[in-house]
């Protein structure tokens, strides 16, 4: 297939979430035509998951601006910037809407199983770059197809692939046999089945993130309305000084609200915490409630019901037939993960990034979003969006504006995460909050914001 062809082949984006979408959008600017293939059967499946959960990021932060100059011929307008959706409204009021102007450019029940260089294995390297990429794959009624792309733009998350509960990074011993008591999810409890599940009942939440602190709080408040519910959070570290997160610090103030949410929960006897507790396996008892056991040999009291919010990780079986440059701890590309390892950095001190640090050994394949930062848990919203932008303009054979960008983040960030915001009061900024308070303009490929009068 010479290139003449190749160019006229639509770009082939996995995932119709947030990231995906926007990515789509930025094609459709450009003049390349998208296909948008979605497993779910509407868009933003995975957000639909915890509609239910609010984000600490407002509207101002959740839309990408290609997406809404696509949508405004429609009528739609963005809602109040200042104004924290929850994952629902996200869905309802911005990530379906963008979808149904796509149309028939996202396609929905189709699972992509594998990708490939038509006519070439990973191993070979003859033609290789000349040849379009195949994208197999199965619709919902389990037939097989096989379509053709100039490019692949990976978006489709990390959120179907949970970490486990075991410390080690595998499943505890029994924690598949004990899957009926234990959830991956943060728990609606204003769903009356969800509700059933854990009230009244002792519920061990294992994680230290916002996810954990989400939980937290939720059972805490079920605690106040039915007697006997509890919650005991197991932590790997004992409690320290950034448990809670940055608190009223935290130059996002839905994010740090949310932590001290967990730390009240636990002040006021609603949870109680182990720690230092890795667990190594769960036990079931007589009655069929559950044990964890620790690696020091600590057994934990008997739980009724286990919440796992130990973060995520990629699923890269589809991906195994092109050459993908990740590194070795985070599964994320290369050049970008030390920019956003966990162990150095928070969600504020990660920077913007595009093709450069995206780019991999196979020419046209890019993990955009959740899923380009492997196992890293400091993704920013605000930059994926600045992500596809970069990279579909290097798709568009623009080269010089996929290297440049101008992006201003308060040096907090903008994490992808969700969280709990219901007071309108917190959302106002606090003064001195947190180092480097001052926001930054950044560009890709230097590592370090442009001076900014930060720490």
């Amino acid at each position: 297939m010479n290139a003449l062809t190749t160019d006229q082949l639509p770009v082939v984006v996995i995932g119709a979430g947030p990231i995906g979408l926007a990515a789509a959008a930025r094609l459709v600017e450009r003049g390349v035509e998208p296909l948008v293939l979605e497993s779910g059967l509407s868009a933003g499946t995975a957000v639909r998951d915890w509609a239910h959960v609010r984000l600490f990021s407002p509207w101002a932060e959740v839309t990408d601006p290609a997406a809404e100059k696509l949508l405004a011929p429609t009528g739609w307008v963005r809602p109040d910037g200042t104004v924290y959706p929850t994952g629902g409204d996200w869905v309802e009021q911005y990530l379906q809407p963008l979808a149904d102007v796509l149309g028939d450019r996202v396609r929905y029940g189709v699972t992509v199983t594998g990708v490939a260089r038509a006519g070439r294995d990973r191993v070979v390297d003859s033609g290789r770059e000349e040849q379009p990429f195949t994208v197999h794959i199965q619709t919902a009624e389990g037939r097989e197809e096989r379509v053709t792309a100039r490019a692949l733009v990976d978006a489709s998350g990390t959120w179907s692939v949970p970490s486990p509960m075991g410390a080690d990074g595998l499943p505890a011993l029994g924690e598949k046999v004990a899957a009926d008591r234990i959830s991956y999810r943060v728990p609606d409890v204003n769903d009356p089945a969800v509700r059933a599940r854990y009230a009244g009942k002792r519920t061990a939440v294992v994680g230290s993130g916002a996810s954990a602190f989400t939980a937290l709080a939720y059972l805490a408040d079920l605690a106040k309305e039915e007697d006997g519910t509890h919650a005991v959070w197991i932590l790997r570290r004992g409690i320290g000084a950034n448990t809670y997160g940055g608190g009223e610090a935290d130059e996002l103030p839905a994010r740090g609200a949310l932590g001290l949410r967990a730390k009240a929960a636990v002040e006021a006897g609603h949870a109680s915490a182990a720690t230092g507790f890795r667990t190594e396996a769960v036990e079931r008892d007589t009655e069929g409630r559950l044990i964890l056991v620790a690696e020091d040999g600590r057994r934990l009291d008997r739980v009724d019901e286990v919440v796992v919010l130990t973060g995520f990780r990629p699923d890269l079986s589809f991906l195994s037939e092109v050459r993908l440059g990740l590194d070795e701890r985070l599964q994320a590309p290369t050049e970008l993960a030390p920019l956003i390892d966990p162990n150095v950095h928070s969600c504020g001190t990660v920077y913007p990034h595009g093709v450069n640090e995206l780019s991999h050994p196979e020419q046209g394949v890019y993990l955009v979003g959740m899923k380009s930062y492997g196992r890293a848990p400091t993704f920013l919203a605000m930059t994926g969006y600045e992500q596809v932008r970069s990279i579909t303009a290097a798709i568009a054979g623009d080269r010089e504006a996929a290297e440049r960008v101008e992006l201003t983040l308060p040096e907090t960030g903008v994490c992808g995460g969700a969280g709990l915001f219901d007071d309108p009061d917190a959302a106002q900024g606090s003064e001195g909050g947190g180092c480097c308070a001052a926001p930054a303009t950044l560009q890709i490929g230097l590592g370090a914001p442009a001076p900014s009068g930060g720490c």
